[in-house]
């Protein structure tokens, strides 16, 4: 572990935050009716909360009230976490660190069960060369399942990818409850990185390994959903062009 692979990690969740947050203002602005932006939102609001409960029950904070779901969004209140700062990150962060996963589990049920075609996506985006790889195995994967042979479970999938990515970014609320907290972590480990201490470096490189192959998911099911958003966007740019 070293400075420059601690630093891509942190710029990509940097870029999963910002996708999120892009595509579901998109959305949001976009739909004409938004009963549609709602039902389209539904099952990534839902797993949003769930994460935020998992990091209470892991940092000891009591839930006080849970609303999984509302024309408002959703929302989970609690009690201080027994862990301080960290324990602020771990509860405002949760979505951005079990989402993917969670992406990678559907992708997993849809071509296992139900006929889908995906690629072996990489574990780190290291080089512009794997992300060129990673868009073209994204478009294969498009043209695969819809025009070799089309697949109507794969709408689904795409619905499901799409509604969980507009949900993988804490919300501002969350961001600042993680700010302090997430500074601490940060200059921790660069701290460490510094030092060259092995048996701290060793131990800073397995769990950044683990948390940058959950951002780097992020990231891979992010251009999906932007793919999937490709002709909303379009749409939104003619009606909006001055």
């Amino acid at each position: 572990m070293d400075f420059y692979g601690f630093l891509l990690i942190i710029i990509t969740a940097i870029i999963v935050i910002a996708l999120s947050y892009s595509l579901d203002h998109l959305w949001a602005a976009a739909m004409p009716v938004r009963a549609i932006y709602l039902f389209i939102r539904l099952p990534g609001v839902v797993l949003h909360e769930c994460a935020h409960i998992i990091g209470c029950l892991v940092t000891g904070a009591r839930i006080r009230n849970v609303v999984l779901f509302s024309k408002d969004g959703g929302s989970v209140t609690y009690t201080r976490p027994l862990l301080p700062y960290i324990g602020d990150v771990i509860i405002s962060t949760a979505p951005l660190f079990l989402l993917p996963p969670a992406l990678s589990f559907i992708t997993w049920v849809f071509g296992r069960f139900l006929g889908c075609v995906f690629p072996v996506f990489p574990a780190t985006i290291g080089s512009p060369d794997v992300l060129v790889d990673l868009v073209k195995a994204i478009f294969s994967t498009f043209s695969d399942n819809l025009l070799t042979r089309f697949n109507g479970w794969f709408l689904l999938y795409l619905y499901l990818t799409t509604s969980l990515v507009l949900s993988v970014a804490p919300s501002i609320k969350d961001l600042k409850n993680a700010a302090v907290g997430s500074i601490l972590l940060i200059l921790t480990g660069m701290f460490v990185i510094w030092t060259g201490i092995p048996w701290a470096v060793s131990a800073l490189a397995g769990l950044a390994g683990i948390f940058g192959y959950g951002f780097t998911l992020g990231f891979v099911y992010g251009l999906v959903a932007l793919t999937v958003s490709l002709p909303l966007i379009f749409w939104y740019a003619y009606a909006h062009r001055s």
